[in-house]
């Protein structure tokens, strides 16, 4: 261990070792040198069955629903979602709960090996080196199976069909909505994207998906019946009933894929489509354990019981109240702006704002125009971030004779968004725009002791 690296803890060494590769946000579109990555590891992804989760728009809330469903019907469950917002153990859950740090270095350290051959062939061939994003997936899979659990569910990074997480055999294919996101690299239609996301519909498995734009549910459908699997989709195999807001969240009546209609359900979410995440989840579950039986009511209750999805209108702060949401494309801001316009009645609502640069920007800022009362334009911790006066232009145009400042540091952003809302009552503040923002949203919570998240 370096002497730059031993003051660190386990997770921040192993975090720290991955940013040395290619990151997150530029995969390699292959699956070879991943396979043969697993393959050395012992084939962790072959000793449990696996409910992989793709689309645009809520896959981590829908992964994180499907997870605690699970643990409340006493099965053993690893959960796998990308990326963090505070703690690097996030990513890798055993029964919702972070995988331990130092169990995590030992099986970091037992992949080292697997680790430096993978890479040394990949180098002879002319080839980059196994990723960030290809090793991440790799570990999770090995943490799983030496754990041991009884099924993992695994959100995909980015795509579908060579995504790294696709090395698995599916049981459960699931689909949340999918909209225009990483257009550079999976196509500039719905159509496309989808085609590329269903790439994970293995041979026999079973499908569930999301009500869909029609270009997306047809290559869904198409990937489907040319691998005999079995499709349910929203709206016509399972539903939602009367959804009712509710204190700290909502009352909804589901129907599963068994037409089982539930007992009325609380799921402590804001918004609409996290009622419909629910929904989803729930038809996965069904699926997993055979559509011919519904979920038992206890069962359902002391899931959905357990269910968060921190970082999505996640409450961080009373006084003044603060919200924060991962939402970073116009897909994910329009349930954003549907969930604050449906739960909340702020006079004036302040929004403070930083943006990935390969990100859509000026839409993001343009769907959060009803809601917007006034904008902060910040950086976001990340070399990749969008500059604070971009930020600033570009809202300026999309929510015109609305006040926007530029603040290039985040917590000084935050710190005047709060000043502005302590001056009258019934202001609020929303913090918004990308998963890392959300991340330093809840840090900056802990460390000012805020008390909420």
């Amino acid at each position: 261990m370096s002497a730059l690296t031993q003051h660190l803890t386990p997770g921040e060494r192993i975090y720290s070792a991955l940013l040395e590769r290619t990151g997150e946000a530029a995969p390699e579109p292959r699956l070879g040198p991943v396979r043969r990555l697993a393959e050395l590891a012992g084939s962790p992804q072959l000793q449990y069955p696996v409910i992989q989760v793709a689309g645009t728009n809520g896959k981590t809330s829908t992964s994180r629903a499907i997870q605690t469903l699970l643990s409340a019907h006493g099965v053993r469950s690893g959960l796998f979602t990308s990326p963090h917002l505070i703690d690097f153990t996030e990513r890798f859950q055993i029964d919702g709960q972070p995988i331990d740090a130092d169990v995590l270095e030992s099986v970091w350290n037992e992949l080292q090996l697997p680790l430096s051959v993978v890479d040394a062939e990949l180098e002879a061939k002319g080839e980059p080196k196994i990723t960030f994003f290809e090793a991440l997936v790799v570990l999770g899979f090995a943490v799983f199976a030496d754990a041991p659990v009884d099924v993992a569910v695994i959100e995909v990074g980015m795509g579908g069909e060579w995504d790294a997480t696709n090395i698995v055999d599916a049981t459960v294919a699931v689909f949340t909505p999918i909209g225009l996101d990483h257009t550079e690299i999976l196509g500039d239609t719905i159509a496309k994207i989808a085609k590329t996301k269903s790439g994970i519909i293995k041979q026999g498995s079973i499908v569930v998906s999301a009500a869909q734009d029609d270009a997306a549910l047809a290559e869904i459908t198409a990937a489907a019946a040319a691998h005999d699997a079995k499709l349910y989709v929203s709206g016509a195999d399972f539903s939602i009933g009367e959804d009712r807001l509710a204190v700290g969240g909502r009352q909804v009546d589901f129907v599963g894929i068994t037409g089982h209609a539930y007992e009325p359900a609380f799921v402590p979410l804001f918004g609409q489509h996290q009622a419909a995440n629910t929904s989803l989840a729930i038809a996965a579950v069904e699926a997993f354990f055979g559509a011919e039986r519904p979920i038992p009511d206890e069962v359902l209750e002391e899931g959905l019981g357990h269910f968060t999805s921190p970082g999505r209108l996640q409450l961080i702060s009373k006084e003044p109240v603060t919200y924060v949401d991962a939402a970073h494309n116009p897909h994910g801001a329009e349930a954003l702006v549907r969930a604050v316009t449906e739960s909340f009645s702020f006079s004036e609502l302040a929004v403070v704002v930083g943006v990935l640069g390969e990100k859509d920007a000026a839409g993001l800022l343009q769907t959060l125009a009803p809601i917007a009362h006034r904008v902060y334009a910040t950086a976001v911790d990340s070399p990749r971030s969008l500059e604070a006066d971009r930020i600033a232009e570009l809202a300026e145009v999309a929510i015109p004779e609305t006040p926007v400042l530029t603040v290039d540091e985040f917590e000084d952003a935050v710190a005047d968004a709060h000043q502005w809302a302590t001056e009258e009552d019934g202001r609020a503040v929303l913090i918004v725009g990308s998963v890392v923002l959300a991340g330093q949203a809840l840090a900056l919570s802990h460390r000012e002791d805020w008390g909420i998240a």
